[in-house]
């Protein structure tokens, strides 16, 4: 077994690493500042502030997960990430969602 070395991740206060991992059935997104080994912004699919009001699906969700960050990183002056870190899984719907959500606001390369 490897174990990461907390070298290899560049997230700053500024520029900080965007983490996003799902399971079967949840998303769930972590902004990091690696420097200071902070998270920044945490979201996920079953937070009931994501999921209420309205109720809405998993995908719609994962959509709201990345309003959320993007609010967040507004507020925080975040205006890029150092990395996108899809955890090695491949794109689904959830996944589609979240990242339509956040590259409105620029955070995905094109």
């Amino acid at each position: 077994m490897v174990l990461a070395s907390l070298d290899q991740f560049n997230g700053t206060t500024t520029n900080p690493r965007l983490s996003v991992f799902y399971s079967g059935k949840q998303l769930y997104a972590m902004v990091v500042n690696d420097q200071n080994k902070r998270c920044l912004f945490y979201g996920s699919t079953l937070q009931k502030s994501i999921r209420q009001d309205p109720s809405c699906t998993t995908i719609e969700a994962a959509q709201r997960v990345g309003e959320e960050l993007v609010k967040a990183c507004i507020d925080l002056d975040i205006n890029e990430i150092s990395s996108y870190d899809r955890n090695g899984l491949a794109r689904g719907d959830r996944m589609r969602a979240f990242e339509i959500a956040i590259s409105r606001h620029g955070f995905l390369p094109r």
